[in-house]
């Protein structure tokens, strides 16, 4: 992961409304060069209109928003080019080739290629990193829908975007296109200092991929960092499972590193299957969403 002092996106205040009904209440987050965020909340909390914001498709109501240094309601076609979106769902052309396909969209980016950037990735290097190089030439109507996928991710990089946007980006995928995925985002990343933000409900993809995490809720972030400093946020025990004797043990504790120490030093060599199991970040999104949920319900009443 690579960082430099100026954030690829900056958002302050943020806040979006449709009538009377408040959308995002002062939203406020910054993205480093290269780093990987991922943006969870639950359904209606404003997670698309904020990426929507950022990507220059939405008008907000009020606040500051830098993406690469500009203001994407204003950015032109230049500023653009330095994008990379993946949507949910991508209306492609059924008959073409996957080869064909980025080639005429790889050719757009052409214009706005420099000599610290190149634009657009050679078509045969992109097919092969997204795993089509065997499928460049059939036609995009009869590949599966986790192939189809992967062209939608291939669309997205096909101008070597500084920055990617990636919504749900490995729905579909079969666990070997996941972890091929995974190793995708992390060259991205890591090699070529690429900034993703990415939207997702899989929680276990969220933890294995993210540098930090951002959870929106009721259109404000109420907690972000990486899931081990999440953890840290919610008072939640860990679960220590044991054998004795043949007998199975499961004891709930704050201090499982203490508790595992004091049993060692009492039973020795007649612990077996030891486990320590901590909350999951599934457990701890779901603490921090209802916590921040209830004061807002009794607010209300």
């Amino acid at each position: 992961m690579l960082h430099s002092p100026e954030p690829v996106i900056s958002v302050r205040d943020l806040r979006m409304r449709y009538g009377t009904h408040e959308v995002l209440e002062g939203v406020e987050f910054e993205i480093g060069r290269g780093e990987v965020i991922c943006l969870l909340g639950p359904n209606g909390a404003g997670k698309t209109t904020t990426i929507e914001i950022l990507e220059g498709f939405r008008m907000r109501s009020a606040g500051e928003v830098q993406v690469l240094g500009e203001d994407p309601a204003r950015a032109g076609e230049d500023w653009r080019a330095r994008t990379g979106v993946v949507l949910q769902s991508w209306r492609d052309h059924p008959r073409w080739t996957p080869r064909r396909l980025l080639s005429q969209l790889g050719g757009y980016y052409a214009p706005y290629s420099t000599p610290e950037v190149e634009r657009p990735v050679a078509v045969d290097a992109l097919l092969e990193m997204v795993g089509l190089d065997r499928l460049a030439d059939q036609k995009i109507v009869t590949l599966s829908g986790g192939q189809r996928r992967r062209l939608d991710v291939a669309i997205g990089i096909v101008g070597r975007p500084e920055l990617l946007f990636l919504d749900e980006p490995t729905a579909g995928f079969d666990p070997e296109a996941r972890r091929e995925f995974h190793h995708l985002v992390h060259r991205l990343s890591d090699l070529e200092g690429t900034t993703i933000l990415l939207t997702t409900h899989d929680l276990d993809e969220a933890e294995k991929l993210a540098d930090r995490i951002l959870i929106l809720a009721d259109g404000t972030i109420v907690a972000a960092g990486s899931a081990d400093q999440l953890a840290r946020q919610v008072a939640r025990d860990a679960e220590v499972r044991w054998s004795r004797d043949g007998e199975s043990f499961v004891h709930s504790t704050a201090d499982a590193t203490q508790f595992v120490r004091d049993l060692l030093n009492q039973h020795g060599d007649e612990v077996t299957d030891l486990e320590v199991r901590r909350a999951s970040l599934e457990d701890i999104y779901i603490d921090l969403v209802h916590a921040h949920e209830r004061p807002v319900a009794e607010a209300i009443r």
